[in-house]
């Protein structure tokens, strides 16, 4: 439980975070956190419903994360809305355009980002009953 509260700190820091970076036009930046508001997020989630996302080198793996938080917790579950399936793969597709090519992230690529961080954060705090 501990662990779960951490994460969740820790990603409403990251969110907050791209949402302060979003406003002074550092649209990489922005990108960058937003992506691991969510993963932060995800992993938290996943604790939470009762699993420990760690690699054998007790690492906690991006691709990982992603599958189990796709099909646990969304198709088999059903914690989370459908909508969030893409959220995690779409901000890693931007985190990694802005940190690892010379293109700048638009406005409106980091905008996008940031509110779909800030949805998937506040649906990871209000998770909706399973079977619902």
């Amino acid at each position: 439980m501990a662990e779960q509260h951490e994460l969740l700190a820790k990603a409403r820091q990251s969110l907050q975070g791209a949402e302060s970076e979003y406003a002074n036009q550092r649209y990489d930046n922005a990108a960058n956190r937003a992506y691991y508001a969510c993963f932060q997020a995800a992993v938290a989630a996943l604790i939470d419903a009762g699993g420990q996302p760690i690699t054998e080198k007790g690492t906690r793996s991006h691709a990982v994360i992603q599958a189990l938080f796709a099909q646990q917790l969304i198709h088999r579950r059903k914690r989370y809305p459908m909508e969030l399936a893409s959220v995690l793969p779409d901000t890693l597709g931007l985190r990694e355009h802005a940190d690892y090519t010379l293109k700048w992230t638009s406005e409106v690529r980091a905008k996008r980002a940031l509110e779909k961080a800030q949805g998937f954060v506040a649906a990871v705090r209000q998770p909706v009953k399973e079977g619902q």
